[in-house]
């Protein structure tokens, strides 16, 4: 059984330049967060995607009195994945519900009960956006009680000078920042 699972946050292509809610250079970390989907998948882990999946009438767009604009609507283009997964990924869907808001891969997902039956310890994080669902997957990921490790060089935030904050901000609650050369080490 894994002992260790790799989540890759909301990497759909809403979320890339050119999509409805951008993060700046995101396409950017593609290549390192595939790089990492096959380095887990040989180490044996567990390989995790969460993605966005709204219904077209969510609370968080503005025409509903959220903050955003629409953005990776299910069974669109926009909530497509843009990278490559192994087929015995595990996609996990989040505020899937018009009336349910969810950043973590972990709110409402039943996540945590998956890595727990697979016997999962240690989770690593990768994707985007740092300040947003990367950092609460990040934070539940802790209170459900797992080893957690960002990896640094797969994650993109939306203002650079956030992301360096957000970034303290979970090593100073115990995540552990890791890197592709600590890895491979």
């Amino acid at each position: 059984m894994a002992m260790e699972a790799l989540i890759v946050v909301d990497m759909q292509k809403d979320f890339m330049p050119g999509g409805a809610l951008p993060v700046p250079n995101g396409d950017r970390i593609i290549p390192r967060v595939e790089e990492y989907i096959g380095l887990f998948k040989e180490r044996g882990a567990l390989i995790v995607a969460t993605r966005d999946w709204h219904p077209e009438n969510h609370m968080s767009f503005k025409e509903y009195g959220g903050i955003w604009p629409k953005h990776c609507i299910q069974n669109t283009k926009g909530a497509e994945f843009v990278i490559k997964l192994p087929e015995d990924a595990i996609i996990i869907s989040k505020a899937d519900k018009p009336d349910k808001e969810a950043y973590s891969g972990f709110e409402g997902t039943g996540l945590a009960n998956i890595l727990k039956e697979r016997e999962v310890k240690k989770v690593y994080i990768c994707g985007v956006a740092t300040e947003y669902c990367v950092k609460a997957t990040a934070l539940d990921a802790l209170k459900h009680g797992f080893e957690v490790y960002l990896l640094k060089d797969a994650v993109k935030g939306i203002n650079p000078s956030d992301e360096e904050k957000v970034l303290k901000e979970l090593e100073e609650n115990g995540v552990k920042i890791a890197t592709m050369n600590v890895l491979k080490a």
